[in-house]
Order: C-alpha cells, then structure tokens, then sequence
C-alpha cells in the first residue's frame, strides 16, 4: 500500500475520483485534463500497490484510499 507521502496531485485526483466510484482511465483523463498514458500509468501504480484493482478491462474500482489509512492511525 502507498503512504499518503508517495501521492502527487494526480494520484489524489485519482483517489477522489475513484471514492465516487468506477472509472476508467479515458474518462479520469478528460475529467483531470491529464494525458490519457499519465492516467493509465497512475492507475497501474495504485493497482500494483494495493489501493485500487482492475474489475474488468479498464475499469477500476478502490481497494483502500491511502489517504484514510494515515487519519486513522493518527
């Protein structure tokens, strides 16, 4: 899982995002204004890490927000 600390601007759109629900990475991508590769490779990051997982091609769903981790062990 990622630390709070290892997220950039677009992992926390990306969070946001997918605290609303399912994406998929062309609809991040328009919705953010980030690159369509960009949002892929973010994905990709949160998906090897634990915090997000691949329901279906190109549709993701959130495993655990990193960002809630850390407030709760505070």
């Amino acid at each position: 899982m990622l630390d709070e600390d290892d997220l950039g601007p677009a992992d926390e759109a990306l969070l946001d995002m997918l605290n609303e629900g399912r994406v998929t990475a062309p609809y991040v991508a328009d919705e953010t204004g980030y690159s369509l590769q960009y949002v892929r490779d973010r994905l990709g990051r949160l998906v090897e890490h634990g915090n997000a997982k691949k329901v279906y091609e190109g549709l993701y769903e959130l495993v655990e927000d990193p960002r809630e981790r850390d407030d709760r062990s505070e």
